[in-house]
């Protein structure tokens, strides 16, 4: 009999429970980009039924073509950021391209779901939950490993101070003794002979316990008359909740709503909504369509910070005109790229999404000025110098975190060009400035040896 892939297995934590099963996450990503495209079968020669097949394919995209599907953000000039607030909007972004970040949330949109999960309203747990049992497990791992130790020093402390006194010889102590490392169930049951022996026996209050240990380490004594104080409820109605706070327990449970939205980068803003088609960005003051045309110039003066004035001059070397090259560039190669900020870069490059792979390379954006223009009066080399300045300190520190991180690192060289005129063709504009990628790898001696 065959299973279902997304069927719970049991793992090496089957006494805790079974390990649900994730996700298909190859059928929900299964398409790379937010739009509707035409699959024609492939014509093969020897077989004439294949001609008819991709005529039949062409004759439907004619009589009923695929409706693209476009979504609505909007563009907040107090934080200069662009905002998705229709969950189905949400949902199609990010499962089709990882585009943007839950507000809520470290990277997909889940708040919703974890909230539901964490009200009851949904069995299973949220990752976390997940993460901070992890991360108490670690740390009873550590107190318990740290305790351990302690004893076994001062064991062999009392033993060494024994044999001076006797003169005897003491042996070497055996580096396991102090060095074991003891697993997060061993940590788990020498914490639960410790309480066991702790706890008196036949229910004598009066035999003298140890004080307990807080999480940090510090014993706690508390005081006899608190100890065998006992409080007395006069009816069982005064613990119960008024039955108004109950009321408004579960209607906030009945009408839980998304607080959470999608916010986009404007470099994947602009994608969307100019080489895909598939976004639209409304001015939230004045709920109207930005065109392409005015959003290029619009997020160019959001780049900087104070935000320069509608009327400022765009310069080539703009950091929102340099970036979404270099995304789009990206992109267009397959790439799924996102923010590289956590590891101090500019970009990540994912080969399918983050749900399927870490990130295999960090991109930096550098700007090159290899232009005659920018090197005919003095004025201008002192700026392109100004610019291109990078310490080699700066450059090892980043390498050396991509190399932590096993990532590689990709210097990407734009070549600025010189200012032309305004226009209204992005195309033309974009197709001025040219992309060099460079890989750099940390070379280690006794590593990369022949």
């Amino acid at each position: 009999m065959e299973t279902s892939s997304l069927q719970p297995k049991a793992g090496p934590r089957g006494k805790r429970g079974a390990r649900p099963g994730r996700p298909n996450y190859r059928h929900i990503h299964r398409h790379p980009l937010p739009v509707n495209v035409l699959s024609v079968p492939p014509v093969i020669p020897h077989n004439p039924l294949s001609i008819i097949s991709v005529a039949l394919s062409y004759l439907t995209f004619l009589i009923s073509p695929p409706r693209q599907e476009v979504y609505s953000a909007y563009f907040d000039s107090a934080t200069s950021s662009i905002h998705v607030t229709d969950e189905r909007a949400i949902k199609a972004l990010w499962e089709m391209g990882f585009f943007g970040k839950g507000t809520l949330s470290r990277s997909e949109p889940s708040w919703l779901e974890r909230e539901k999960k964490r009200r009851g309203l949904l069995g299973g747990s949220t990752s976390e939950e997940a993460t901070r049992k992890r991360r108490t497990e670690r740390r009873e791992l550590k107190l318990e490993r740290a305790r351990v130790e302690k004893v076994a020093i001062e064991e062999r402390l009392k033993a060494e101070a024994a044999a001076k006194e006797s003169g005897d010889v003491l042996p070497a102590a055996e580096g396991s003794t102090i060095g074991e490392k003891f697993s997060v169930k061993k940590a788990m049951e020498a914490r639960y002979r410790q309480s066991r022996s702790q706890t008196p026996m036949n229910g004598d209050v009066s035999a003298p316990t140890e004080p307990p240990l807080t999480p940090n380490g510090k014993s706690v004594r508390f005081s006899h008359v608190v100890q065998e104080k006992e409080v007395v409820s006069s009816s069982a109605a005064s613990l119960q909740l008024p039955d108004s706070v109950l009321d408004e327990d579960e209607a906030e449970d009945a009408v839980l709503e998304n607080e959470e939205h999608l916010q986009i980068s404007n470099e994947e803003a602009f994608f969307l909504a100019y080489s895909l088609g598939v976004l639209q960005v409304y001015d939230r003051e004045e709920n109207k369509v930005i065109p392409t045309s005015s959003l290029f110039p619009l997020l160019c003066n959001h780049s900087q910070f104070p935000p320069r004035t509608a009327t400022a001059e765009l310069k080539p070397d703009d950091p929102f005109a340099m970036s979404y090259v270099v995304y789009h560039h990206f992109r267009s190669l397959g790439w799924v790229v996102r923010s590289g900020v956590k590891f101090g870069t500019d970009y990540l490059l994912y080969n399918r999404g983050p749900v399927f792979s870490h990130a295999e390379f960090a991109v930096i954006i550098l700007p090159s000025y290899s232009h005659s223009y920018w090197s005919e009066t003095e004025e201008r080399r002192e700026y392109t110098t100004a610019q291109q300045a990078r310490s080699w300190w700066w450059l090892h520190c980043v390498n050396r975190v991509q190399a932590q991180v096993k990532k590689s690192l990709v210097l990407c060289y734009v070549e600025v060009p010189p200012p032309a005129a305004s226009s209204d063709d992005i195309g033309a504009l974009i197709s001025r400035y040219k992309i060099r990628e460079f890989l750099l790898r940390r070379w280690i001696p006794n590593r990369s040896r022949d």
